[in-house]
């Protein structure tokens, strides 16, 4: 499948990724399962909003992606 146009982080950007998990997984560099938990079981620290409505991570497998989708994907970072 082609890429798709999608705004990501406010940025233009294309992707390969056809759901918000796969799109995670694109950015983290990480395998992330279906519940949205990183594969390694580790933690993840990211918050990811589809459209201006922030996703569950239990729903991101299922959070199709689409051409022109606003995706904005936070990640938590520690420290001052």
């Amino acid at each position: 499948m082609p890429d798709i146009p999608i705004t990501l982080n406010g940025e233009p950007a294309t992707t390969a990724a056809r759901s918000l998990r796969d799109l995670v997984a694109e950015i983290t560099g990480r395998a992330i399962a279906d519940d949205g938990r990183p594969a390694d079981g580790s933690r993840l620290g990211v918050a990811a909003a589809l459209d201006d409505a922030v996703v569950p991570r239990g729903r991101w497998a299922a959070t199709p992606l689409h051409p022109q989708a606003r995706v904005e994907i936070v990640t938590a970072n520690q420290g001052g």
